[in-house]
């Protein structure tokens, strides 16, 4: 059952009701539940095999997906969590830590929301302020120093645009990390879990290993701002979530993330078990995959990787 059913999902909501009706009065092997559950996985293929690149996008804001602390509660043991950027404070917006990822210690940042009103205003929507990315960066160098690998979940529709955060330079926090991951001399993977908005997304995503969830999106501007921009009407979000290319298979394709991990059918919300135990695993691997190479070898590829991205003209 989907508590929180998306409007493109409503079919298959109701289907599951009925479902679960005949499940309340038959027993499991009555052949009249059989063939509606039979129908049910048939209509959920059908559905979940096909999804356009907005159906992605509401999936990927989907009110109960998990987010980056669930991910550490599930697949982080050990976690202590580290505070403050010591320039100005601890952005609540951006939790980071030391933790262990597979038996593999690690130092463990990401980008959190909220539940409900209370929690978005504590974490500011997901919205990273500067103190976020320079919190990150400071961990990021102790792991350096340590030699402990970098793991950043990212889930965020963008860093925060107001006039505090314009104030403490967030433009530049998000530069200084870019430059300075490129350079970092340790192991970094980088999970798009949800959302992965612009530079909020981009000032922890330089990796060695950019990994994208299937219903996830990482994209330059919103769907709803692309179409404003050229629709004059967020409307047309559909048609720009189209057009920007933001989905996991697309961005592989054009070789800007690494790997996709697949989410149980309907979404990561379906099924939070599965979803977290196969992060843990892919996470795990790619830590002993890239600690088989010499990090100047590692180091050199993470910088021509991101050098060789997009078609410049001169």
């Amino acid at each position: 059952m989907n508590p929180h059913p998306l409007d493109f999902e409503l079919p298959i909501t109701d289907l599951e009701n009925k479902v679960a009706e005949l499940a309340a009065k038959r027993p499991s092997e009555d052949p009249l539940l059989m063939a509606a559950r039979q129908d049910l996985e048939k209509e959920r293929k059908a559905l979940y095999g096909n999804l356009t690149p907005w159906q992605r996008v509401q999936i990927a804001r989907h009110p109960t997906r998990p987010y980056f602390l669930d991910y550490v509660a599930s697949c982080v043991t050990d976690f202590v969590e580290l505070h403050g950027d010591r320039f100005f404070g601890d952005d609540k917006a951006m939790p980071a830590g030391l933790g262990r990822i597979g038996g593999h210690r690690c130092v463990i940042i990401g980008q959190q929301k909220g539940r409900d009103v209370k929690e978005n205003v504590l974490r500011n929507f997901g919205s990273p302020h500067p103190e976020g990315y320079r919190k990150a960066l400071r961990l990021m160098r102790m792991a350096e120093k340590f030699d402990l690998p970098v793991v950043c979940f990212i889930d965020t529709p963008g860093a925060y645009p107001g006039v505090g955060a314009e104030e403490r330079h967030i433009a530049e926090a998000i530069a200084v990390n870019l430059r300075e991951m490129m350079a970092l001399k340790t192991r970094i993977i980088a999970l798009v879990i949800g959302e992965g908005g612009s530079g909020g997304a981009l000032g922890i995503g330089v990796a060695d290993r950019v990994l994208m969830l299937e219903n996830a999106y990482y994209s330059v501007i919103s769907p709803e701002g692309c179409a404003a921009i050229l629709w004059k009407h967020r409307k047309h979000a559909p048609e720009a979530a189209a057009a920007l290319k933001l989905t996991a298979d697309d961005l592989q394709e054009f070789g800007l993330v690494d790997g996709v991990i697949h989410e149980p059918m309907g979404g990561a919300h379906r099924n939070p078990e599965e979803i977290s135990a196969t992060v843990t695993e892919r996470i795990a691997a790619t830590i002993e995959e890239l600690n088989k190479i010499p990090l100047k070898t590692l180091m050199n590829d993470r910088y021509a990787k991101f050098r060789g991205m997009g078609v410049f003209s001169e």
